[in-house]
């Protein structure tokens, strides 16, 4: 088994998603001395064989230096180990949190340089204490399948009021929370026609009965768009469908392959049978 330590290292795109620093529920903190008391627990049970460390910093993190920092502190806690115990622990996790980008021109994780800062961080820290390099794993995660999604939904309406255009959908909060939770942004795209008409900026809203259901703001699509459109939504592979939910009685979406123009169904879309399924009744 591993144990997770908190570093205490603030990092990732959103306080609600920085995951390295103390007071919050994950991990064991170097700080307060949690990290060094589990060890010695675990060690003291025969049953259970501690191998590593393992820490998560947080999400969308977009800098290397985080990633040095943890290195740093896990290794000088490898050295305690190691002189307290007498054992070298041969494996070390820095979890993931790779950040992506979801709008042009934002920034993501150089994870080239990533890798080969990181190891030579390692190598150095491991040299100063006099221990040998552990074993080095990442969980890339978003990193892989944010890319390799998209979402597409189809307008129900558009209303203008106002300076205001809301271009309504037929999916938002039950499979998509994340801007509503902690604003992230996305870049919606007219797709399936073409358009001649400039664009105007809209709010993409999703179809619950949440004022907060919006699923992108001040995005430009074209002046002309209307119901039975289809907006596509890159930058959709992590978190939509893990995250999705039956709010409003709404099913879950279905999750379809594709590659070289064939497409092939994955996850079937949820029901109304479905949800009914799990009435009892009076």
């Amino acid at each position: 088994m591993l144990i997770r330590v908190v570093p205490g290292i603030a990092a990732g795109g959103h306080a609600k998603i920085r995951t390295g620093t103390d007071d919050q529920k994950f991990g064991l903190s170097l700080t307060d001395g949690s990290a060094q008391h589990a060890i010695t627990r675990v060690l003291g049970q025969p049953r259970l064989e501690l191998v590593g460390l393992h820490c998560h910093l947080g999400s969308q993190i977009t800098a290397v230096k985080p990633y040095l920092s943890a290195v740093r502190r896990l290794v000088g806690l490898l050295a305690r180990v190691r002189e307290q115990h007498g054992i070298t622990l041969p494996e070390l996790d820095l979890g993931g949190g790779h950040g992506v980008a979801y709008l042009p021109g934002e920034p993501a994780l150089d994870v080239v340089g990533l890798a080969t800062k990181v190891r030579a961080e390692l190598a150095g820290s491991c040299a100063a204490a006099g221990l040998p390099v552990p074993r080095l794993a990442v969980e890339p995660g978003r990193a892989i399948a944010g890319p390799a999604g998209v979402v597409l939904y189809r307008v129900l309406s558009v209303k203008r009021t106002g300076s205001h255009t809301f271009v309504a959908v037929d999916g938002g909060m039950s499979d998509n929370p994340r801007p509503a939770l902690y604003g992230v942004r996305y870049a919606p795209r007219l797709v399936g026609r073409r358009s001649a008409v400039p664009t105007e900026p809209v709010t993409v809203v999703g179809r619950h009965c949440e004022a907060g259901d919006i699923l992108a703001s001040d995005v430009h699509l074209p002046g002309d768009v209307r119901p039975g459109d289809l907006l596509a939504v890159p930058v959709a592979g992590a978190y939509h469908l893990s995250m999705a939910s039956g709010y409003n009685l709404v099913g879950r979406p279905p999750v379809v392959a594709v590659t070289s123009g064939h497409a092939r169904l994955l996850v079937r879309r949820e029901s109304l049978a479905d949800i009914q399924e799990r009435d009892i009744g009076l």
